[in-house]
């Protein structure tokens, strides 16, 4: 082996797309090229000792928010005792504000941007000359047919045990200043037929849960049906053999054709996340989001309703120009829609976003370790913004883990931001802990909590065994094959993730 592309994926369920990308396009070099992942949290020494085994050349590591940090102490590493390999960084922490990153001091050669055929160019010159003598090299963004597509290099290995990510498209049109693909210039499809001739391939090799990537999947709703399409015919061709798609969606473009191909899915076949972030008018303009809120809302009660997919919505707290009153008035009419999922996100300084610009008018603070969180603005001070990170770490904990499905509800009545952040202020005060909080003490604390807003022991001891020690916990137990999706059953193979099996149950 000659070349290595590498990362540290968050998970041992992750595979790297990108990383395949790469490898697939390769050319004359994919004969010398490996691949080789790990998971974060893995022991430095052991690492290098992994990837050393193989004696490479060139060491390619794709860098995220996420392993950045564990990256950089790899790195260091692997040029203390193997300083003659080449290490090349690609991957969207590395890509902007490059100069001022320890990690880039440290390696060889940086690309930025896309790195499919720029990667094996700059191979090809280090090993065969002439040799490269710049160090930063800008990712050319070739066009997207003349890409070969890396899904046959998802292992079999890969397909029993991790999510297969997939893409349909690249790219964003729109301009939220709070993420990466404000950059784009657009979205960009990938030949259809082809794609899904590859997504064909891939189910007949067994593969059963697909995670889209796209920014904007319901973005060309021509595609979007085509695609669905090609999932309602495997579930009718074989019922009792369950697949599962993730989908990203435009919160408020849901004309009726979507509608209807939505509503044929069965339950758990089909999960969508939507980006609501705020519903502030004046917020949405400040970061550049162009969004029907009406629309938007509207389309969250019918898929609620009227279909049964599955719904992960996100909100972001720290945005520029929005306070916690008006937070709280997003979270409570998000929670009126009834999604299955809301994820309460932190708003975080991602490298080369254009949220910066805020900065001073803002007095926005962010820490400047990853993943770059906001700690205070002009808006919500530090003491604020922690205790909205706890109240998203519980609502997590509680809430979006389906354990409490019924104690929820009645835990937040008619004001539930409030309340939870009521409860979140409690459970701190009692446990001065966000994390490590075994589930058995957290269903003793929730009944605890909810004696002290005038529930008897008995009925709040009642009301969390209902939920804890019936349905929805016995579901998350349960084996994957004994968790009933309509009338299928999710195979041992192909088990439904965690949390939707426990909503499904409860």
């Amino acid at each position: 082996m000659t070349i290595l592309l590498s990362t540290l994926n968050a998970r041992y369920t992750h595979a790297s797309l990108g990383l395949r990308y790469l490898l697939a396009n390769m050319g004359p070099l994919q004969a010398q090229t490996r691949l080789q992942e790990f998971v974060i949290g893995t022991k430095t020494t052991e690492l290098v000792e992994r990837i050393l085994v193989n004696k490479p050349r060139i060491i390619g590591f794709g860098v995220y928010i996420w392993n950045v940090e564990e990256t950089t102490k790899l790195v260091a590493m692997l040029k203390r005792v193997a300083p003659e390999v080449i290490i090349v960084l690609g991957g969207p922490e590395v890509s902007h504000e490059a100069g001022e990153q320890e990690i880039v001091k440290l390696a060889d050669y940086l690309i930025t941007g896309w790195g499919d055929v720029t990667f094996p160019k700059l191979c090809g010159e280090i090993l065969n000359g002439p040799k490269p003598l710049m160090k930063i090299h800008a990712g050319v963004q070739a066009p997207l047919a003349e890409l070969q597509l890396p899904y046959s290099l998802y292992t079999d290995d890969d397909i029993r045990h991790r999510t297969i990510y997939v893409e349909a498209s690249r790219g964003c049109p729109f301009k939220c200043e709070f993420c990466l693909s404000a950059l784009d210039k657009t979205a960009w499809p990938f030949a259809l037929e082809n794609f899904l001739a590859e997504m064909e391939s891939l189910h007949a090799r067994g593969a059963r849960l697909f995670k889209f990537v796209d920014r904007t999947f319901n973005l060309n709703i021509k595609t979007s049906l085509k695609i669905m399409q090609f999932f309602l015919d495997k579930i009718e061709a074989n019922p009792d053999d369950p697949i599962y798609a993730h989908f990203e969606l435009v919160p408020d473009h849901l004309p009726d054709a979507l509608k209807e191909g939505i509503s044929k899915f069965p339950p758990g076949a089909l999960q969508f996340e939507i980006g609501i972030q705020s519903f502030n008018p004046d917020v949405q303009s400040l970061v550049s989001r162009k969004q029907d809120n009406q629309k938007a809302a509207d389309n969250i009660r019918w898929l609620c309703e009227e279909s049964n997919a599955h719904l992960h919505v996100d909100l972001i707290a720290g945005l520029p120009g929005e306070d916690e009153a008006s937070f709280a008035a997003g979270f409570n009419k998000l929670v009126a829609l009834k999604p299955h999922e809301i994820q309460f996100g932190i708003l975080k300084r991602l490298r080369g976003t254009p949220i910066i610009r805020h900065t001073e008018n803002y007095g926005m603070v962010f820490d400047p370790h990853p993943p770059y969180t906001i700690l205070a603005n002009k808006q919500l001070d530090f003491m604020s913004m922690q205790r909205l990170v706890r109240f998203a770490r519980y609502w997590d904990l509680v809430a979006n883990s389906g354990r409490f499905a019924n104690t929820v509800q009645w835990m937040l009545g008619d004001a539930p931001f409030e309340n939870f952040m009521d409860f979140s202020n409690w459970l701190y005060a009692h446990t001065d802990a966000t994390h490590r909080i075994a589930m058995e003490r957290l269903a003793k604390l929730v009944a605890q909590w909810l004696q002290t807003r005038g529930m008897s022991a008995a009925e709040a001891n009642a009301l969390v065994a209902s939920d804890y020690a019936g349905g929805a916990q016995a579901a998350a137990h349960a084996k994957p094959s004994e968790v009933s999706t309509s009338n299928a059953k999710v195979r041992p193979d192909v088990a439904l993730p965690q949390r939707q099996a426990r909503h499904l149950a409860s």
